[in-house]
C-alpha cells in the first residue's frame, strides 16, 4: 500500500510542479502606487497574469481600483513599472501594461472544467511572491454580484475552489492540470462565512471578449435598458404559446430609460430580446452588448398572461467605464 500511495502522490506532485514551472514566469506581483508630494507610495497590492509578449497583464478590477500606475515584480525578481490600461468593475476584470516584454500564459476555457477536477492557484498571497497552492473545483455555476455606481451585474459561471487563497491572490491565475489559465482569482470567502473557499472569474469566450475590449479601448461598452428584475416561471398558457418556461420579471423601470420609453412596465415578464430567449437575468445581461446600443431591438414580454410585442432602443451604460 505504501508504494502505491507514494506513486499516486508522485503523480499528483508532478502535475502541480509542472503547472508551477509553466506559470510562475507569467505571474506578477502588483504594487499599486499613489502619487504624493515628493514621489509615490504603495497603496494596494495583488497579482496579475501576463497575456501578451508586449506587456499586457490581466488582473482583478478591485486590485487596481482608483489607481493609474504601480510596479510589477516577476518570479525572477525583475521589477518594472506598469500603467492601468482599463478596468471593468461589472466583470471584475482589469488590464495593466508593463514597460517591457513578458512571457504570456496560455489561456484555457473554463467551460471544460468538471467538479472535482484538480486546479492550481498561482499568485502572491499576503505579499509572498510566487506562491502555489492546489485543490479541486468545488463547484461550478456559482455567481456573485458586482457593482459600478448605481448599476449592478451578476458575474455568472464563477468557479469555486478549495485551493488556498488569501488576500493578494486576487488577479492571479487558477490553472488546470495542463497549465492553462481557466480563471482569475478574485474573492476569498471569509472565516465567518466559510473556510477554505475561493472564487475565480472564469476564462471563457465572454471574458476573453471583455479582456480584448479592455486592451483595445480601456473600457467595455454595454447596452442599457433600465430595468431591474429576476427570473420567474411563465404562466402556463404563455409558456405553451411561446415554448418557453421562464423569463425575467420586471420589478422596476428607471424613469425615462430605454425600457420605459419602449413601453416595458413593472410586472412584465421579458421572454425574448432581439429574438433570443431570456430565461434568467444572466441571459438578459449577455444580450446587452455594444452591438445593440442605439439600435431598435424587438422585445417580447408577457403582460397579465398575454404576449405583447414591443421595441426598445438601448443606450450605452456610461458607468461601464471605470
Amino acid at each position: 500500500m505504501g508504494g502505491r500511495d507514494e506513486t499516486e502522490l508522485d503523480a499528483y506532485s508532478r502535475v502541480v510542479t509542472t503547472v508551477a514551472d509553466r506559470l510562475l514566469p507569467s505571474i506578477a506581483s502588483l504594487k499599486l502606487m499613489q502619487r504624493v508630494r515628493g514621489g509615490r507610495r504603495p497603496a494596494a497590492s495583488g497579482s496579475a497574469v501576463a497575456l501578451t509578449p508586449d506587456g499586457h497583464l490581466v488582473t482583478s478590477a478591485h486590485v487596481v481600483s482608483g489607481a493609474r500606475e504601480g510596479t510589477a515584480t516577476f518570479a525572477d525578481g525583475h521589477e518594472v513599472d506598469f500603467e492601468v490600461v482599463g478596468g471593468d468593475d461589472l466583470s471584475e476584470l482589469a488590464v495593466v501594461r508593463v514597460h517591457g516584454d513578458v512571457l504570456p500564459a496560455q489561456l484555457g476555457d473554463a467551460a471544460t472544467l468538471r467538479v472535482g477536477q484538480l486546479v492550481v492557484a498561482v499568485g502572491n498571497p499576503l505579499g509572498m511572491a510566487g506562491s502555489v497552492s492546489a485543490g479541486v473545483v468545488s463547484a461550478l455555476g456559482r455567481s456573485f454580484v458586482t457593482s459600478a455606481g448605481r448599476h449592478g451585474r451578476v458575474v455568472d459561471n464563477v468557479i469555486q475552489t478549495d485551493a488556498a487563497l488569501h488576500p493578494g491572490n486576487s488577479g492571479g491565475a487558477l490553472a488546470d492540470g495542463r497549465g492553462s489559465v481557466v480563471g482569475i482569482n478574485t474573492a476569498v470567502i471569509g472565516p465567518h462565512i466559510g473556510q477554505g473557499l475561493g472564487l475565480a472569474v472564469p476564462v471563457n469566450n465572454t471574458t476573453k471578449r471583455i479582456i480584448a475590449a479592455l486592451m483595445r479601448d480601456g473600457h467595455v461598452r454595454r447596452a442599457w435598458l433600465g430595468v431591474g428584475g429576476g427570473g420567474r416561471p411563465l404562466p402556463p398558457k404563455a409558456a405553451r404559446e411561446l415554448g418557453q418556461q421562464h423569463g425575467v420579471e420586471v420589478l422596476s423601470v428607471v424613469p425615462d430609460s430605454p425600457a420605459g420609453r419602449g413601453g416595458i412596465r413593472p410586472e412584465d415578464i421579458v421572454v425574448t430580446v432581439d429574438g433570443v430567449p431570456t430565461p434568467d437575468v444572466g441571459s438578459l445581461q449577455h444580450l446587452l452588448t455594444a452591438a445593440r446600443i442605439g439600435r431598435r431591438v424587438p422585445v417580447v414580454v408577457v403582460r397579465h398572461g398575454q404576449v405583447v410585442h414591443l421595441h426598445v432602443r438601448p443606450t450605452e451604460l456610461e458607468t461601464a467605464r471605470t
